[in-house]
This record gives structure tokens, C-alpha cells and sequence, in this order.
């Protein structure tokens, strides 16, 4: 007879009978098991087998491409690993690396190799030893890989152990509940030895979508998860990975095997690297965004907050925080081992279904125009009835915030800037702050235009040394920008009531003012933080229920009180 199933080996044989039904399923618990004990050691030797470490108050996340900040005759991931020991030691705790993987388009998200560095890049060691001083997020691009990477030239190829490895299409099945995030046909042909077959692409003709029915799939990216663990990973954000099971007949989006799937990679963690937190970057309406968190004990540790960037900027547009406020006050978390990752810009732009069901259409149309006038672009998805909505505001945040071409003075800009990031770093959760906010970049519209990629008018990269000098140029508007979200950064590492676990309440005082109150649950401190998103100065009671309190323009106030 077979020995019983420990707790967690039943977790995990568990949520295998759920995806791969259970005759699949009993050949692949004991193979699950096998392929846990060749890696343990490995990751023991890499001392990743300790316990996960409570977030605090000062975790903080900057999100970056590996080759973000370029020097002559360097390798980038130096050249940004020299560039955060200067200036962002004690005031960001990690680093998110952006794909930093042998790729083909899409800035890094068509991924040929996913167990590599690109060498244009620079080498594991590279990564490492960035790993020795941050906390690292590296990308898991599980949803699919690049058609010119290794995997699909096999599958083309009619190698057999990649048979299966890609969703394909016979016949005419009726797709059109299929939601997709892109204008773009859902299946592309290919030539392959078992001659022309259309593969399932959900987001472009180069990024083929994987076949999870295949647990020869699942395998290979578990080896993959695992060998980023092994090379520093504290953190694995698990890309696009809303889409990760497909079913002709449904969305395709936010499948139950999907949620069972992610489950599994956070059992097979818990069980041999149990100090790494899964995050799930899902672009959707909140509610089903927040699903990813499970019962908050089995799904995802972190969730990208993607209803945040829409309405902070839809607050300082147009003087009215009450949209932010209604909407901050139904942030409940399903536990204690759960938070929001807090982010306002992004490699990508600012998603627009998020805000769905919390603005108005006439609000979003309004953000959509306001992007348009202030140089941006807009991203267009299919709808089921064939026609097309906004999907993404393609826009440098500062961009957003202030129009580049009105001349503002740069005070206004930087002060705009400085109390959009307050709101973020006040509110509940890990902030993630993108590199381009944190430098205080302006939009590249040269470089979107030059390579017809409207999300590259915030990819831009950055020569060392000019940046260095624009720096330290106290005139220049990366100055202002920079030291203020430094200071705000330190600001919140100093007290404990902004801990992700730190109770919060939010109150309504005015409508052009945000205020969220964070309690800490280690010594009951609190900290109350007024933001005022307009341009109008406005008073409002202070905190101490005496007197009242004054807030000038885009001002912040963080007080303990």
C-alpha cells in the first residue's frame, strides 16, 4: 500500500486531480513529489529554504527594464546595480526587474529563453549579485513564449516531447466569447511538420500561447519558477496570467483551473522555498482582480492594485478625490498574509477596465481625451459584438498629470507629481513606483513614433551620465521629482503604521481632499495623511478635533498623531 499523503502533499495532489482529473493526476503526484527533492538541496544551498519574512513599512519595490540606465563599455545590469547602490540604498527595499531574458518583441515579453539572461544584458551573476542589496522580482512570462524561441521551433519542428506545448485550433469552434486585451486576430498560422496549424496568440503573433493541458508544460515552467528562486527571486510576478487556461466555449479569462494553477506554483513554493511571495498582475475590473488573492492563504501573496493609477489620476484631474474615497473604503483584504501591490505607472500605460464600474463612462472618456491632448496614445481590445473600447492610456504618468506642453511652472508639476505618489504610499499595501515616475521623465513621443509602439513613450532609456548630471542639476525637473519621492519614501520607513498589516481607515472631509488614517498594530501609532488633489487651497478639521488644518494646493500632510 502507498504511504499517506502529508498535509501538504495532499494540498498539492489535491489541486492536480482538480486541473488533470484524477487518472492523469495519480501518475503525477509522485512525479510532482520526485521533481520537489532534486531541487531542495539546491535551493537549501542557495539558502532559500528560510521563513518568509513579514512586509514592513519599509518595503518598497522600483520597477525597471535591466538595461533602464545604459554607460559605454558596461553591462546594464551593472551599470543599474551601480546606479541603486548610489541613490536608492534605505529608500526603495526591491527591485523589480522587468524580463531580462533573450527575447524577440515586446520589450522583453516575447520571451525565447526563459531559463537565461540576454547577453546584451549582462549574466546571472549580474542579477545575483543586484540580489545581495534588494529584495528582486523577477517575471514569470507563463502565459505564452516567443514564436522564434527554442520551444516553439521544436513544437514546429515535430519534436515529440513538444508535442502539445501550444494551444492550436482544428476545425471552426465558435470563439467569440474569447476576451482579449488587443485588436488583434486570436489565432496566426504557421508552418509545421505536421503541416499549417493555427495557434492560439492571445496577445500578438509572436507570444504563442502555452498548453497547460499538457503537464509536460507544467513541468517546464516549474523548472523555470524554481531556477529563479535558486538565482534570487524574493518576489514572482506571474505576467498576464489571468489567461492561463483556455476553453473554447468561455472568456478564457479567469478559468477555475487558472486559479488552481497559481495555487499549485504557492503550494510548490510553500514546500521548498517558503520565503518567495507570488504576485499576479491581472488587468481587469477590481473584483476579479482582487479574486486572485484565493481565501488569502492559497492563491497569490500580492496583487497588483490596477483600479489605483485610473483614480488618482482622475482625482487630480479634476479636483475631486470622492470617486478615490468611496472606492479606497471597500479595500478589504480576505487576510493577513495578503496585500495590494500599489502602483500608479507602469511599462505598460494606465489600464483602463479597472476603473469600470467604479468612474463613470463619461469620467474615463475624459481621462481617454485628457490622455490624447497631453500627448499620449490609446490602446484599443475587441468587444464580442465586433466593435472596440478602450483598453490602455499609453502616457508618461508625470505626462498625465501635467500637460508638457502648457508651460507650468515646475513647482506645480513636481508638487501634482509629489501628492499623487503620497496617496499611493499611503495607502495599504507594497508600493511599487516605476522608474521613469521616480526619475521624473517625461513622456518618449519620439520613441513610441520612431518604432510604432505607443507603449514606448515610457520605456525610454536613460545614458548614465547625462542622468546623473540632470540629477544633480537642483534646476532641473528630475531634481525636484526625485528628491521628493525620496523623501516621501523615507518618510514612510520611519513609522510603522504604514506596514502593509497596519489597519486604515479613510475619511471623508471635503471632496477635493484624500485622507486615509494608518493605524499600527505593533505600537497603535497612527498616522494621518491629507492630500489635497486641487488646485484650490482648502481647510478641513485637523486631526487633534480642535483646530483646523490648511492644505495649500496639491499639498500633503503626514501627521502622527
Amino acid at each position: 500500500m502507498p504511504e499517506p499523503l502529508l498535509p501538504m502533499d495532499s494540498v498539492r495532489a489535491g489541486l492536480l486531480r482538480q486541473v488533470y482529473g484524477d487518472t492523469t493526476a495519480g501518475a503525477l503526484v509522485g512525479r510532482l513529489e520526485a521533481f520537489l527533492d532534486r531541487w531542495r538541496p539546491r535551493l537549501a544551498q542557495a539558502g532559500r529554504c528560510g521563513p518568509l519574512r513579514p512586509l514592513d513599512e519599509r518595503d518598497a519595490v522600483l520597477i525597471t527594464y535591466a538595461d533602464q540606465i545604459q554607460a559605454p563599455g558596461e553591462r546594464p545590469l551593472q551599470t543599474l546595480d551601480a546606479f541603486a547602490e548610489r541613490h536608492l540604498r534605505g529608500v526603495v527595499s526591491g527591485i523589480h526587474l522587468l524580463p531580462f531574458y533573450p527575447w524577440s518583441s515586446h520589450d522583453g515579453f516575447s520571451v525565447k529563453n526563459c531559463l537565461a539572461v540576454d547577453p546584451a544584458f549582462g549574466t546571472w551573476d549580474d542579477v545575483q549579485h543586484l540580489g545581495r542589496q534588494f529584495d528582486l522580482m523577477m517575471d514569470a512570462v507563463f502565459n505564452h513564449m516567443s514564436a522564434q524561441g527554442e520551444w516553439f521551433r521544436q513544437f514546429c519542428a515535430g519534436d515529440p516531447a513538444f508535442d502539445d506545448f501550444f494551444v492550436t485550433v482544428d476545425g471552426q469552434p465558435d470563439l467569440s466569447a474569447v476576451i482579449r486585451p488587443r485588436a488583434l486576430p486570436l489565432l496566426t498560422e504557421f508552418e509545421t511538420a505536421r503541416g499549417r496549424e493555427r495557434v492560439w496568440t492571445t496577445f500578438s503573433a509572436d507570444q504563442v500561447d502555452l498548453n497547460f493541458r499538457n503537464p509536460e508544460v507544467l513541468f517546464a515552467v516549474l523548472d523555470a519558477l524554481l531556477l529563479y528562486v535558486e538565482r534570487g527571486a524574493r518576489y514572482v510576478r506571474l505576467d498576464a496570467i489571468a489567461f492561463l487556461w483556455k476553453e473554447v466555449g468561455t472568456s478564457c479569462l479567469h478559468l477555475p483551473q487558472t486559479h488552481q494553477l497559481i495555487q499549485l506554483l504557492r503550494a510548490v513554493l510553500a514546500a521548498v522555498a517558503p520565503d518567495v511571495r507570488l504576485i499576479t498582475e491581472t488587468n481587469v475590473p477590481h473584483v476579479d482582480n482582487v479574486s486572485y488573492f484565493g481565501d488569502g492563504t492559497n492563491e497569490a501573496q500580492l496583487v497588483y492594485n490596477f483600479a489605483l493609477p485610473p483614480l488618482v489620476l482622475h482625482s487630480l484631474a479634476t479636483g475631486n478625490a470622492s470617486a478615490l474615497t468611496q472606492w479606497a473604503r471597500t479595500l478589504v483584504l480576505p487576510g493577513d498574509q495578503v496585500t495590494f501591490f500599489n502602483f500608479l505607472a507602469s511599462h505598460d500605460g494606465i489600464g483602463v477596465n479597472p476603473a469600470r464600474g467604479i468612474l463613470t463612462d463619461a469620467q474615463i472618456d475624459a481621462l481617454v481625451a485628457r490622455t490624447q491632448a497631453h500627448g499620449g496614445y490609446i490602446s484599443y481590445k475587441n468587444l464580442p459584438d465586433g466593435s472596440q473600447a478602450p483598453y490602455e492610456m499609453n502616457i508618461n504618468y508625470l505626462d498625465a498629470l501635467s500637460d508638457p506642453t502648457a508651460k507650468e511652472p515646475a513647482d506645480l508639476v513636481i508638487r501634482r507629481m509629489l501628492c499623487a505618489h503620497a496617496i499611493q504610499l499611503s495607502l495599504a499595501g507594497v508600493p511599487g513606483i516605476y522608474v521613469h515616475s521616480l526619475l521624473g521623465s517625461r513622456g518618449d513621443r519620439t520613441g513610441a513614433e520612431r518604432s510604432g509602439i505607443p507603449r514606448r513613450i515610457n520605456r525610454e532609456k536613460l545614458e548614465a551620465r547625462r542622468l546623473e548630471n540632470e540629477l544633480a542639476d537642483p534646476g532641473n525637473l528630475r531634481h525636484g521629482v526625485f528628491q521628493g519621492l525620496r523623501t516621501l519614501l523615507q518618510e514612510r520607513a520611519r513609522h510603522a503604521a504604514f506596514a502593509p498589516s497596519s489597519g486604515q481607515v479613510i475619511h471623508e472631509l471635503a471632496d477635493s481632499v484624500f485622507v486615509v488614517e494608518r493605524i499600527s498594530r505593533v505600537d497603535g501609532r497612527r498616522m494621518w495623511c491629507g492630500h489635497n488633489v486641487s488646485a484650490h487651497p482648502v481647510s478641513i478639521p485637523h486631526p487633534d478635533g480642535v483646530s483646523t488644518l490648511s492644505l495649500a494646493p496639491y499639498d500633503v500632510r503626514w501627521l502622527e498623531v
